[in-house]
């Protein structure tokens, strides 16, 4: 394997802001699947080639790691954000495709602390794509984890409420078993972001 002495750092930097980018794309297909006549079956392909495109990402970024001597931070770190950004994707696409293939979308419609859920994972989509690129400077990176762990305690509040709706007595108890393990991926994915964020807060501590 060819090794580069010199740290080629704006392609780790382009790495993590493409996979981010990616959840972005995967939060607005989570979204697409609540709409009125979507085509449900579309959407979760869809879903399936960005998380593909993610974990070719991830791959990339690991062996760029492996043939770089020296990389623009420790590599114990970089090897953890990679991971990270790919588990969110992970369980977006899993959330999308269990509501697909349990037909959930065939429901006249999905708990509104559903959509509230997702509504808090495309927020911390946006912010992590925004984030992303400003590692290289390491700087005005302060708000965005601050940001990410309230709306993971929102995401916590709409999934303890979608809970509360789900056993209320008003869904069909397999029903109520397929849209819990949809919430429970939505759940993890929530999670999956603020641990994102709380990586790029410790790496920025350690770089200052």
């Amino acid at each position: 394997m060819r090794f580069s002495f010199r740290p080629n750092e704006g392609a780790f930097y382009e790495l993590f802001t493409r996979a981010a980018r990616n959840l972005v794309r995967g939060t607005e297909l989570l979204n697409e699947l609540g709409l009125p006549d979507v085509e449900v079956q579309s959407v979760s392909e869809r879903l399936t080639e960005v998380e593909h495109d993610s974990d070719q990402i991830t791959h990339e970024l690991f062996k760029k790691i492996n043939s770089t001597f020296v990389t623009p931070f420790d590599r114990e770190d970089i090897y953890r954000l990679g991971s990270l950004l790919d588990d969110v994707m992970d369980h977006l696409e899993e959330a999308g495709n269990l509501l697909y293939l349990y037909g959930l979308t065939k429901l006249p419609s999905l708990p509104r602390e559903m959509h509230e859920l997702v509504h808090v994972l495309d927020q911390q989509a946006k912010l992590t794509a925004d984030a992303m690129p400003r590692l290289k400077s390491m700087k005005d990176l302060e708000d965005y984890w601050i940001e990410i762990n309230r709306l993971e305690n929102d995401g916590d509040q709409a999934y303890r409420m979608l809970l509360v709706r789900l056993f209320s007595g008003e869904y069909d108890a397999l029903t109520v078993l397929k849209m819990k393990e949809v919430a429970d991926e939505l759940e993890a994915a929530c999670d999956s972001f603020e641990h994102v964020a709380n990586t790029v807060e410790a790496i920025a501590v350690k770089e200052s």
